[in-house]
């Protein structure tokens, strides 16, 4: 009986670490990050979203993006101690 019990729970532990390890490539990709922000825009563009619901979304999607490169170790390398991960822009409309 405890065979069939560890049998049971063991398969049914290896689906849901399959499935959280494939969740984590998918919230972990930049291109589902950019489709998202495309999807994001067609919303717009249809008028299902506002600017401000756009713009957080936009916002949201390049954090993530940030922090994927950034734990991914992506970046432009400066020399042997330093790298530059990203740049933050701000326009002032005035």
């Amino acid at each position: 009986m405890f065979i069939i019990d560890d049998l049971l729970f063991g398969g049914v532990r290896y689906v849901l670490d399959k499935i959280a390890t494939v969740a984590d490539q998918e919230i972990n990709n930049p291109d589902r990050q950019r489709e998202r922000l495309l999807e994001a825009q067609v919303k717009l563009e249809n008028g299902e979203l506002d600017e401000d619901e756009f713009a957080a979304i936009e916002a949201d999607v390049f954090e993530r993006i940030r922090e994927i490169k950034a734990s991914q170790g992506e970046g432009t390398i400066v020399d042997d101690e330093h790298r530059v991960t990203g740049v933050e822009i701000t326009v002032d409309d005035e």
